[in-house]
């Protein structure tokens, strides 16, 4: 008997606990001895289709590919939106997953949307199914209880504007998982190493939430975990002009490892607004309360939400 394969197609950015219910529906109709292919789009058609409308981007496509692959799918398949494959008529770019893959099913959330112009939907892609041999799941969409009360259709949407109001705990609770950027350690202003807090300036291509000061945890290239207090925003104290994510890694001297190494910021929770002080002697005692602040926030919240959100 050959066995089942399941397709589940989507932008996926950020993964959260709506695409996760995906894969496990997916992995469900597989079976044990079956394939799950997810296939995301990377960057977003946006880039193509109207550039000034791309959504800021949650997650590279490596994270991407990890989280997925966690939650149960085998193969990751990421799609370029090139200007012929937005240009396909949903029933031929169908036809060319069937060719490609043999599906047995597909499934999907009930706003997907597929081939030119987005033309396809769940019905178009049942009547498709029908016609080339496959069946189709219509996954509902996965509510969130927030800190608030608010119970919200988890999204990638929510997570962006739960980030931009710095309410990093609830975009973990959409997520499953803490909200985690990735970068490169570049050159700042080193003012930080002056005042006693060294930072290490995060140069990412991901959304920064809300300006302010969190209570981090950080990977660094040793693969040790580590607590940190980070700036974000554009530093008012000094008349900064530019939104940076500054980590300053409690415990550690980076100094050594100069600039261009990789480091994964994970927030935990928000500490404080930006403040814009009148001294640096000022600012040197508000960061040390942060730091304090931070340290005691991140070890008590260092692990309250999974990735795997379904038993």
């Amino acid at each position: 008997m050959t066995p089942c394969t399941a397709i589940t197609i989507g932008n996926f950015d950020g993964v959260h606990i709506g695409h996760a219910a995906l894969v496990r529906r997916a992995r469900d109709l597989a079976g044990s001895g079956g394939r799950v292919v997810a296939m995301t789009f990377d960057p977003h058609p946006s880039s193509l289709l109207s550039p000034e409308r791309v959504p800021a981007r949650l997650s590279t496509i490596e994270q991407r590919i990890n989280h997925l692959r966690s939650l149960g799918a085998d193969d990751v398949i990421p799609l370029t939106p090139t200007p012929e494959l937005l240009a396909t008529e949903p029933d031929a770019f169908i036809a060319g997953l069937v060719r490609a893959h043999s599906p047995s099913w597909f499934v999907e959330g009930n706003d997907f949307h597929f081939g030119r112009a987005r033309a396809g939907g769940p019905q178009t892609l049942r009547v498709l199914g029908k016609a080339m041999g496959f069946g189709v799941e219509i996954v509902g969409g996965v509510d969130i209880s927030l800190s608030d009360g608010a119970v919200a259709r988890a999204s990638s949407t929510l997570v962006r504007w739960l980030l931009s109001m710095g309410r990093v705990g609830d975009a973990a609770r959409v997520l499953g998982r803490w909200y985690e950027i990735e970068g490169v350690v570049t050159r700042g202003d080193q003012r930080g190493r002056t005042i006693g807090f060294p930072t290490a300036n995060l140069l990412t291509r991901q959304v920064h939430p809300a300006p302010g000061v969190y209570a981090c945890t950080c990977t660094l290239p040793c693969g040790a975990e580590c607590t940190a207090a980070v700036n974000v925003g554009a530093r008012p104290t000094f008349n900064g002009t530019d939104s940076r994510v500054e980590a300053h890694v409690i415990g550690r001297d980076l100094f050594s490892l100069g600039y261009g190494w990789p480091l994964k910021v994970r927030f935990i929770a928000f500490v404080r607004d930006q403040v814009r002080f009148d001294s640096v002697d000022a600012l040197a005692r508000q960061l040390r309360a942060d730091v304090d602040r931070c340290g005691s926030l991140a070890a008590v919240n260092r692990e309250p939400v999974t990735l795997h959100p379904f038993p």
